[in-house]
């Protein structure tokens, strides 16, 4: 049994806010500075009240609709968010309850960046097993909320949004290879270090990130894990039609571009547009390319992801 993705969508909250936008809003920063060093130009906020889970719904119903199903047909929910709606229940279980689906087995995924990488191989698990069919992974954030809109460093990096895919069982392979790593001796160069303890807020409760080392680090294991992923699968490097990077700034994406000896214009960029969505900076990017006719029918598809823990994941497909 394999799986293939028959369904993407995604979803934006509210207009493009611009570098200037923030600029005028009294943060300490300019479109130059903020182009200059990252190639981000906008993003999208979350409005007041509008949740992950929100966000995530918007994102299921267009890739339910592409993939010709309703919530019903579901068995697996699957969401990576580091924001969620709750402490408890989880951003899944508030999803299907308003998508409408009972009984699917409902989940969330805490891998940061990589999120939806490793909730798209934990899935393809969950399927190729053939314990489940019909399964939907979201990527969902709303990192203005734990943005410390002081520090210029990184409040001008994040935005919000969503992105989805439904993965369903196929005689057909679709995934073809898979790998997840982690190692948490890196946790202090990506964090958000505080925590709830007796209705109060412990230590800080704002994203704090050592950006050269992020840097370094991600550059290095996103060429890794693509070499990782191809060896998987028996291809080499060359046979990938398009790369789809976590979109966190331009230059680490040119700089990952290089490592694997792939060009720009076969690597997807949004980065420039969305800012860092986290979890769901990569199925963002996926459903923009195939919608826009850039990724079409038979490609392989190199997704990576690299996050706060640190984690960091590929997924190599076909659609």
């Amino acid at each position: 049994m394999f799986s293939r993705i028959t369904g993407i969508g995604s979803f934006l909250p509210g207009p493009p806010v611009s570098n200037d936008d923030l600029a005028s809003r009294g943060i300490d920063t300019s479109d130059e500075w903020i182009v200059s060093r990252t190639g981000i130009k906008s993003r999208h906020l979350a409005a007041n009240g509008e949740s992950a889970s929100d966000l995530a719904l918007e994102a299921s119903r267009r890739a339910l609709l592409a993939a010709g199903l309703d919530a019903a047909d579901l068995d697996l929910i699957i969401v990576a968010t580091s924001t969620p709606d709750f402490i408890f229940p989880s951003t899944a279980c508030l999803l299907q309850g308003k998508l409408g689906n009972r009984g699917a087995t409902a989940f969330d995924i805490q891998a940061v960046c990589s999120g939806f990488v490793y909730g798209l191989t934990v899935a393809e698990k969950f399927i190729r097993s053939g314990s489940h069919r019909r399964a939907l992974v979201v990527g969902a954030e709303v990192f203005s909320r734990i943005l410390d809109w002081s520090d210029r460093g990184t409040c001008v990096l994040f935005g919000d949004g969503a992105g989805a895919v439904v993965l369903e069982a196929s005689d057909k392979p679709g995934i073809l290879a898979t790998a997840l790593h982690a190692d948490g001796a890196h946790h202090g160069i990506l964090s958000v270090p505080g925590s709830i303890c007796g209705g109060k807020v412990t230590g800080d409760p704002f994203l704090r990130m050592d950006g050269q080392a992020v840097f370094k680090f991600a550059v290095r294991v996103l060429a890794e894990v693509a070499d990782e992923c191809c060896r998987a699968a028996g291809i080499a490097p060359s046979e990938i039609d398009w790369l789809i990077p976590h979109q966190a700034n331009v230059r680490i994406l040119e700089a990952t571009a290089k490592r694997v000896k792939m060009p720009m214009d076969k690597v997807v960029v949004t980065v420039d547009r969305h800012g860092n969505t986290s979890a769901a900076s990569v199925p963002l990017a996926l459903d923009e390319a195939v919608r826009d006719g850039r990724i079409k029918a038979g490609q392989k598809i190199m997704l990576e992801g690299v996050g706060g823990g640190f984690t960091w994941g590929a997924v190599l497909l076909e659609l």
